[in-house]
């Protein structure tokens, strides 16, 4: 049994010594009541599997409020209210790209490209308004439970200010959690061999960095600087070790997941996703005194992917898993592309900084209907 631990304070589940409860082994109290939680979808979770899970296994968490931040088109978000108000939750709708929200945003100077970490973004202002913590994870996990929660909150309540989840993806008999494996660690272990600023320990003491299972006082949401799109959970990570740092962070054990599972190539795919995380991740290693050599860099993240792939071969193979390494290696290159210098820094505030409130927001996201006019005149 594996309770290894990290720079990081890491908490393992352990079978039957964590115990089953509803609070986990060893807590005196259950902080769900004082709990928002983040959950962001977008047009393509309406009514899918995983979602509908993630939302009734929320059910029985009974946490103090649930923010759904929805980025869908105007003939789907009706139906999207319609569905979230079927669950027995406290849940509150973001329209992440109202009309009145990108007015909103606008006006206030903070217009540009948006995608999930503006979606995000947008949630966690009224989230930490609402709750003394706050926790934030995908909805596309279809093996998500209840438990994950109260997992993910359990160090907030031992005095920890950041805690994030870790799992095993192993699905369909094969290793999974290409991203994290072939571009996010050989590129740290790459950046390790000349640099050892703290941050780079702290990144590296993370047994799955890119997981979007997170949870944190709400004091630390409001100063969160989410990049627009994707990146999200680096940039996390980044203002996590500002204000938590090694002794206020922990990683909990969440078990396996399933999720659903993009293609590689292009701009939708982990190739896209790889530019975003590498510029997010380069940018906080720059804040923190890592001076990357660009021209050697790409060179050096092969070199460790290579070695990488081999130890990921040898343990598909001891655990009887199918396993492609000239395709691993494919990747390698694809994502070695990604590897230059963050462009312009578009980062959106932090909540202690904002031109605008938690509840503009909430009024700006609010869904609308256009409801017909009586012709007879009447209300």
């Amino acid at each position: 049994m594996e309770y290894v631990q990290e720079r990081i304070a890491t908490l393992h589940d352990l079978g039957d010594t964590a115990g089953d409860t509803v609070v986990p082994g060893g807590l005196e109290r259950d902080p769900v009541a004082e709990t928002a939680v983040v959950v962001p979808m977008t047009g393509r979770e309406l009514e899918s599997p995983a979602a509908e899970r993630v939302l009734s296994e929320l059910e029985d968490v009974e946490p103090a409020a649930v923010f759904v931040p929805v980025r869908a088109s105007p003939d789907r978000i009706e139906p999207f209210r319609e569905w979230l108000e079927s669950f027995a939750l406290p849940i509150r709708l973001l329209w992440c790209n109202a009309p009145a929200v990108e007015t909103l945003l606008a006006d206030a100077g903070l217009a540009g490209r948006a995608g999930k970490g503006h979606d995000v973004w947008l949630a966690l202002g009224p989230a930490a308004e609402a709750a003394n913590y706050v926790v934030v994870h995908d909805a596309d996990a279809r093996s998500y439970e209840a438990d994950h929660v109260r997992r993910l909150l359990a160090p907030l309540t031992m005095e920890f200010a950041f805690s994030k989840g870790y799992y095993a993806r192993v699905e369909q008999g094969q290793l999974y959690g290409r991203l994290f494996r072939l571009f996010y660690a050989p590129l740290l272990r790459a950046l390790s061999e000349s640099h050892d600023a703290p941050v780079l320990g702290y990144f590296d003491a993370f047994r799955y960095a890119l997981a979007g299972e997170f949870a944190m006082r709400a004091d630390l949401a409001r100063r969160l600087r989410p990049p627009r799109e994707w990146g999200l959970e680096v940039g996390t990570l980044g203002d996590a070790f500002d204000y938590a740092g090694f002794a206020g962070t922990a990683q909990v054990d969440l078990g396996s997941h399933e999720h659903d599972h993009r293609a590689v190539a292009g701009e939708t795919g982990l190739e896209g996703m790889s530019r975003e995380v590498a510029a997010e991740l380069l940018r906080v290693l720059e804040e923190h005194g890592v001076d990357p050599e660009y021209d050697r860099l790409p060179t050096r993240y092969r070199a460790a992917g290579r070695e990488l792939i081999e130890q990921y071969r040898a343990d598909a193979a001891f655990n009887g898993l199918a396993y492609d390494p000239a395709g691993e290696r494919d990747q390698l290159e694809r994502y070695a592309d990604s590897i230059a210098s963050p462009g312009p820094d578009r980062r959106l505030p932090r909540w202690t900084d904002a031109p605008i409130t938690p509840q503009a927001v909430v009024e700006a996201a609010r869904p609308r209907l256009e409801r017909p006019v009586d012709s007879a005149g009447g209300d």
